[in-house]
């Protein structure tokens, strides 16, 4: 089987800055180009900008700019955030580049000649923002696009079609032959359910506005999206121009499509289209990612709950960035991105599981053999246990790299490093060291954990570059780690003995986690208390509040909120009007109670009767309940 190996991203629209959304596809196609080189494969990764069509003309437009000048500004930006998350793509492709609009124009011959192109008159409602027609069988709402909810312009003119319809059956045999066409498998039946319905001969054509590739053969038009945009992914590897390139990575190749979910029916139903048209080989595997929402929420603007990349790197670090978004979720999955499943993500597997394997691997090593490599022979039926897993590592890692499953791969790569942890408390080099007899057991033991930090860090360095580097400098390696292969670590005995380990210095610290108020003992004093309107003793002195018996109750007419009462004080009886009429259905059950009146208050009308004093309540979640007290107490009773 070749070794050429080729990967792409989408092109990405140049109208707005690079998001989580398209940083995740870049980082995931990243991963698996340097897993593949780390196979010993040849690679070729590519990614670019999208730039023609009509929402590029006008977002230009507005902005008092030729498209030219608008693209030439916005393709940077998203060169400038591959270079800050790591990335390290073969090539950068833009529409507007002279290359890609020889090869547009090579296929669209190609496909007029063989007859499958042809002159018709399209009339249907238009989508700007996805630069695509909608079918009518496709609109839920009459007004807005299907996919990203925006309103509809209704277009009538003449157009040039490709004929879609005629590769319908080769495109499901090609599909049902090839079961990992589509990836994830759950996606399959998405495709194949919508070519069933019957495919459409395709619109190809524009000639109401002009910043696209003219079509030779057409006067006037220009091709929009389709025999542009995905055409892309042949011009890079030399379609038109570099025969010899073109026959390695396209011809000779595993070529492989990483893009979003929303997507997908561009890329596996019409590309292949095209391509079967063009007498070119269809892509290996299409490879459909999930959406990312923000604490349950889609991101938007509107919301501030956009997550953008760079702001991520500022906080965590490059590498516990990659590292989260291939972890979190398994590709193909919608996922969520929120702080604290990043936050206990690096606290939890970063800093406690392999961090924690690093620094206390060099450090007893650094204690027990003055960091020098020893020799150790000493074998027992456990270090065989971890041999076998690390075979088993080797191919799980492989199995779940094929179909692009990096979650789970990295999943594999963190079992054994859970049981390199469990291997520290299993051995007990604490106690191999107090004894000369086991001294050459204890240089075995800690081989095979310097020797698996070594090995880890070649299958993460794929996700994390940087920080595996970092792992192989404190081990005294100062080769480079990208240029590792993973056929070079199947074995042991990888550092020899009288090499010299580096110190441990942590690569992944504990993030501080969002801290909890602590539980309060109810019997503690406050002594921080901030008191509210504070007053003088003096002030309450003030105040009368006295004992008083209820003798009646009654409602008053006209006033469904207040209640009237007949108390008895020490001296007098008086009526208090009080506002607590709903909080109290049958209020004569109140007659005999004791309560709390305060007696010096001025007397008022309220709703034409008269009140001498005002009942204390108390409120809790908003119900009002008089304070009772005790039928002890005697009646005129102060309270002090």
């Amino acid at each position: 089987m070749s070794k050429n190996f080729y990967v792409t991203t989408p092109i990405y629209y140049v109208n707005g800055d690079p998001h989580v959304g398209s940083a995740y596809t870049t980082i995931a196609a990243d991963v698996i180009a340097k897993y593949k080189k780390s196979m010993g494969y040849d690679v070729f990764f590519l990614t670019g900008t999208d730039e023609h069509g009509q929402k590029v003309e006008e977002a230009a437009k507005d902005r008092g700019l030729t498209p030219q000048e608008w693209t030439d500004s916005m393709a940077p930006r998203f060169l400038d955030m591959w270079k800050a998350l790591d990335i390290n793509q073969t090539d950068f492709i833009r529409t507007t580049q002279e290359r890609h609009k020889d090869a547009v124009k090579k296929i669209l011959k190609v496909v007029h000649d063989k007859g499958d192109i042809y002159k018709g008159e399209y009339e249907g409602k238009y989508c700007v923002s996805c630069e695509t027609f909608v079918p009518e069988n496709q609109i839920v709402n009459e007004k807005h696009c299907p996919d990203c909810g925006k309103e509809l312009r209704i277009v009538k003119e003449e157009s040039y079609f490709f004929k879609m319809s005629k590769y319908q059956d080769a495109l499901l045999e090609h599909i049902e032959a090839n079961p990992d066409f589509i990836l994830p498998h759950s996606r399959k039946n998405e495709v194949t359910s919508f070519i069933k319905q019957g495919l459409q001969d395709l619109s190809i054509s524009r000639n109401t506005f002009e910043w696209g590739i003219p079509i030779e053969f057409a006067e006037g038009h220009i091709t929009y999206v389709w025999f542009d945009a995905l055409t892309n992914y042949l011009t890079a590897v030399g379609y038109e121009n570099n025969p010899e390139l073109f026959d390695k990575f396209w011809n000779n190749g595993e070529v492989v499509h990483l893009l979003g979910k929303d997507i997908l029916r561009f890329h596996a139903i019409i590309w292949p289209c095209m391509l079967l048209s063009a007498g070119e080989k269809l892509p290996d595997k299409i490879v459909a990612h999930g959406w990312w929402t923000s604490q349950g929420e889609k991101m938007s603007k509107s919301k501030g709950n956009v997550v953008a990349p760079l702001d991520e790197v500022k906080k965590y670090g490059v590498d516990a960035f990659r590292y989260c978004l291939m972890r979190e979720v398994n590709f193909g999955n919608d996922g969520d991105y929120s702080t604290p499943s990043i936050v206990t993500r690096i606290n939890s597997d970063l800093a406690n599981d392999l961090g924690n394997l690093l620094n206390r691997t060099l450090g007893m090593y650094g204690k027990y053999f003055n960091s020098t490599i020893v020799k150790g022979d000493k074998f027992e039926p456990l270090d065989e246990s971890v041999k076998t897993l690390w075979d088993e590592t080797l191919e799980n890692v492989d199995s779940h790299m094929s179909r692009l499953e990096f979650s789970k791969a990295l999943e594999a790569i963190w079992k054994f490093i859970s049981r390199m942890n469990k291997y520290v408390d299993e051995t007990a080099p604490w106690l191999l060291i107090k004894d000369e007899s086991t001294l050459e057991r204890l240089g075995t033991v800690m081989n095979f954990l310097v020797q698996a930090l070594y090995k880890v860090a070649v299958l993460t360095a794929p996700y994390m570059p940087t920080a595996s580097q970092k792992i192989w400098n404190q081990l005294g390696v100062t080769k480079n780690i990208m240029e590792a292969q993973i056929e070079d670590v199947k074995g042991w005995n990888l550092l020899p003995v009288g090499h010299i380990l580096g110190n441990a210095e942590p690569i992944f610290p504990r993030l501080e986690t969002e801290k909890k108020a602590p539980k309060k003992d109810p019997m503690a004093i406050n002594e921080d208390l901030e008191v509210e309107n504070p007053i003088e003793i003096s002030d309450f002195d003030k105040v009368d509040i006295q004992v008083v018996e209820i003798l009646e109750v009654s409602n008053i007419e006209g006033a469904d909120k207040l209640l009237k009462f007949k108390v008895k004080t020490g001296k007098e009886v008086r009526q208090i009007v009080s506002g607590i009429a709903k909080y109290y259905p049958n209020p004569e059950e109140l007659v005999g109670k004791k309560v709390l009146a305060i007696l010096n208050l001025p007397a008022v009308t309220l709703k034409g009767v008269l009140s001498q004093g005002m009942l204390l309540s108390s409120s809790e979640k908003k119900k009002l309940k008089l304070v009772e007290i005790d039928s002890s107490v005697k009646i005129g009773a102060k309270i002090k």
